[in-house]
């Protein structure tokens, strides 16, 4: 009996064990996705809103401070002037060393799937903002150095 209830428990903390680590993993890979709804609204994970682009083609945060614009000829500029990348209207968006950073993908007739370059999916974006897929990699930058800054 006493064989049996040290087999019971070694069990029940291996599935403890898995459980816990496959919640930890989905938690994470679901704290980076970017959701773009048809009104230009930009969401996270949670479906809180973060951003939202404007008319003028200017995505600012929540607050309404400008993160960043697409000119003209495809340039992704932040709010400081600086160049950060180019974006297509296929809606690959690339760093200034000319390195894909994000692809987007149809997934239905509205909706399309934001890649990162190991094609994970990063978020969604409405069709009419494919343009704006970068988004996704310029708040979750934001995010992240938001946390570290919190932590030091």
């Amino acid at each position: 009996m006493k064989n049996l209830h040290q087999v019971f428990i070694i069990a029940f903390t291996l599935v403890a064990s898995v459980c816990m680590n496959a919640f930890a993993q989905t938690k994470t890979d679901t704290t980076q996705k970017i959701h773009i709804n048809k009104k230009g609204e930009i969401h996270d994970h949670g479906w809180n809103k973060i951003g939202f682009i404007g008319k003028d083609d200017i995505v600012r945060d929540n607050k309404g401070k400008t993160i960043y614009f697409i000119d003209k000829n495809g340039n992704v500029i932040d709010a400081q002037g600086k160049n950060l990348g180019k974006a297509q209207k296929n809606g690959n968006y690339y760093n200034l060393a000319g390195e894909n950073v994000i692809t987007v993908k149809d997934k239905n007739a509205e909706e399309c799937e934001i890649l990162d370059p190991k094609g994970h999916n990063m978020g969604t974006t409405h069709k009419n903002y494919k343009l704006h897929a970068c988004a996704a990699h310029c708040l979750t930058l934001k995010q992240k150095k938001a946390k570290e800054s919190v932590k030091n």
